[in-house]
């Protein structure tokens, strides 16, 4: 899975902003907080849960099934809006 190219991100004043451009049925901003934020630059690149859940134990303290839990909410938060694509 991968954030849809349609989607961009902006860090403004530490804090990241989602917005989609072209042909998208989502129209608004999304702002991360700093969790979802480094999920959403995760998914930049093709991915899936386990590593993104990998990846965040690396960086913050977190058990493997707090973090999956948490890439999952924002995951399935990112496929509501169309943003992710498989």
């Amino acid at each position: 899975m991968k954030l849809r190219k349609e989607f961009i991100t902006h860090v403004v004043n530490g804090e990241q902003f989602m917005v989609a451009t072209g042909k998208s049925d989502f129209s608004g901003i999304v702002r991360s907080n700093s969790t979802a934020a480094f999920i959403v630059d995760c998914l930049k690149s093709s991915t899936d849960t386990e590593r993104i859940a990998g990846a965040m134990m690396e960086k913050y303290e977190v058990d493997r099934d707090t973090a999956r839990k948490d890439a999952e909410a924002v995951i399935r938060k990112l496929r509501s809006i169309g943003a992710i694509e498989d």
